[in-house]
């Protein structure tokens, strides 16, 4: 445990998760955050989008590593801390879905497998949280349905897992398109998976996601 003195408390850095639909622009919008050294880990092989973007490095996850996905993901996360400003993990739904075949296949135990795999994740976001780095995530989403007015929209993960995850993180939000333009809500009240620790902000425009309110 670290203890911090009145106003000695140091600033952290910040750590963004979106959820959407394909196409709404998940991936090309780690290009607008704030890093001089980036990498991008995809889960989903989705990175047309950001060729030729200048200061980023990307690993892509091949299929012969998804049965080792648990040890190459923390190595690669322990070789990127220190090294780079800005982190982001590209499609934890693809990622928690390889996980969870590997656990399935060392137990048959249904739930004790959920709650290894709901561990993991919460322990890859305590990692995250104390490495000081800048972190963007993104996932799938699932749409239950007009008839659900509230709570319509989550992200496309186990929900114990998704809670685990993202407790670290400062901004939660799903994002969409509506009349042509890409917005994100924020707004936990939709009773859609939503927050936003760092300002005031409900609904904002997808390129103003990684400005603070004044």
């Amino acid at each position: 445990m670290k203890f911090f003195k009145n106003g000695e408390l140091p600033p952290q850095s910040h750590m963004y998760f979106v959820y959407g639909d394909g196409g709404t622009g998940k991936t090309s919008l780690f290009k607008l955050m704030p890093g001089e050294k980036k990498l991008l880990i995809s889960f989903d092989l989705s990175t047309d989008v950001l060729k030729g973007t200048a200061g980023l490095d990307v690993a892509i996850v091949q299929q012969e590593d998804m049965p080792q996905i648990q040890s190459i993901v923390e190595k690669w996360l322990s070789g990127a801390i220190g090294a780079y400003d800005t982190i982001a993990l590209d499609n934890m739904t693809s990622l928690q879905n390889m996980v969870l075949e590997n656990i399935d296949g060392a137990s048959k135990d249904g739930r004790q497998n959920y709650q290894k795999l709901q561990l993991w994740f919460r322990q890859m976001g305590t990692i995250l949280r104390q490495s000081n780095v800048n972190v963007y995530a993104t996932a799938h989403q699932i749409d239950k349905g007009p008839e659900f007015m509230q709570g319509r929209f989550t992200a496309d993960m186990n929900e114990k897992t998704f809670n685990a995850f993202t407790s670290m993180f400062d901004v939660v939000g799903r994002i969409y398109i509506k009349d042509s333009e890409r917005l994100i809500d924020l707004d936990p009240e939709q009773g859609n998976h939503a927050k936003n620790r760092l300002d005031d902000r409900k609904l904002i425009k997808a390129n103003e996601l990684f400005t603070e309110e004044k």
